[in-house]
């Protein structure tokens, strides 16, 4: 496999101190780098951020440009809150209990933890509207390997046909662990 793992996932924030505190105070990530100019390297066009890095215990990170010049950002009106998400993976039930303490304690609304069988997750909004989730992994091989195997299957007819495939409907119907 050519891609080995995730170095980083970028999004837009209002403030990045405010966003700084947010995840390195409720969430626990290490404020890793930080870089700031008034070109993008990429495309060469005049544009002043601020990049702020937030590491992982993986080493991977979460990313955030505050642009302060360009119009405000706007919500993709077209697509549910719920579909456009980070999930993020916690060491255990108890520290994703402490989270969801911390978060609540902060004035964030919190869901959950809910059991997709394979998961539990607890869900939020950080304070630039971007949606995360904090899971703990809570699968056996033969769950995902059952997953692995209907996932092709459930594609394809998908496609013919637009309709609820009911491959993986274990990982909510109470049947999971069976």
């Amino acid at each position: 496999m050519a891609v080995q793992q995730l170095h980083h996932v970028a999004y837009r924030c209002n403030d990045a101190k405010e966003t700084a505190d947010f995840y390195t105070k409720l969430l626990g990530l290490e404020y890793y780098a930080a870089v700031s100019e008034d070109t993008i390297p990429s495309t060469g066009e005049k544009c002043l951020y601020m990049h702020i890095f937030f590491a992982m215990a993986d080493g991977s990170c979460v990313a955030f440009f505050e642009v302060p010049e360009a119009p405000p950002a706007i919500k993709d009106t077209n697509t549910p809150a719920w579909v456009q998400h980070l999930a993020l993976v916690v060491e255990d039930e108890d520290e994703q209990l402490e989270k969801k303490a911390k978060l609540e304690a902060a004035g964030v609304d919190v869901i959950g933890p809910t059991d997709h069988g394979f998961c539990k997750s607890i869900y939020f909004f950080d304070p630039n509207g971007h949606r995360l989730e904090l899971t703990v992994r809570t699968e056996t091989p033969e769950m995902m390997e059952r997953l692995r195997s209907s996932s092709e299957p459930m594609l394809e007819e998908w496609v013919k046909t637009k309709t609820v495939q009911r491959g993986a409907a274990w990982v909510h119907d109470g049947t999971a662990a069976e």
